[in-house]
């Protein structure tokens, strides 16, 4: 009996920690900076960026067509777009880099978020759990994927240039902040 109790004691103090580190619903505790630090860090970004900024956190519709007029409209900057969706465990893992990482780099390269095979009110959700400083594209039916050969896994991150070409693909999560940082470093430029 003695046993029992202390291997119940155990497993109720390991769902306990995961509850607090997650969030209690496999979300991890958003890493986004203040809003004041966050347009602090982001004033002065070129129109088409300041654009992006505007929009953080919205879910845009309009398609395929609305998704590549805006790529169009940021030729002359880097793109770094996150195919993600809020069923994605491995997508929920590395957003909290991107919450960093597009506010570090948000005045020189343009983050977009494609969110592929998801329901609108989940994804919604999600973006109001961990806001970025940009907005996604829903894309229920993956032509946006699609559009960048990016259907198979999720997340997947693609990279374009800032003459508008696709450069790179990373698909699947990013093990660390820091390899995510350095594709961006390698990339977006």
């Amino acid at each position: 009996m003695r046993w029992w109790l202390i291997g119940g004691a155990c497993v109720v103090i390991a769902i306990v920690v995961l509850a607090i580190t997650r969030g209690g619903n496999g979300t991890p505790k958003s890493a986004a900076p203040s809003n004041a630090a966050v347009q602090k860090q982001l004033a002065g970004s070129p129109p088409a960026l300041a654009s992006i900024h505007d929009q953080g956190s919205e879910l845009l519709g309009g398609g395929n067509s609305a998704f590549q007029k805006r790529l169009a409209d940021l030729k002359g900057h880097p793109v770094v777009v996150n195919k993600w969706a809020a069923w994605c465990g491995p997508c929920r893992q590395e957003f909290p880099w991107l919450q960093q990482l597009s506010v570090k780099y948000g005045k020189q390269v343009a983050f977009l978020g494609v969110d592929s095979n998801d329901v609108s009110s989940d994804a919604k959700h999600f973006l109001s759990q961990l806001p970025v400083s940009y907005p996604s594209y829903e894309d229920p039916d993956l032509k946006i994927a699609a559009s960048m050969n990016a259907v198979g896994a999720f997340p997947t991150t693609i990279f374009f240039n800032s003459s508008g070409k696709l450069v790179a693909t990373h698909i699947g999560a990013y093990q660390k902040r820091s390899q995510m940082q350095d594709d961006i470093a390698k990339y977006a430029r």
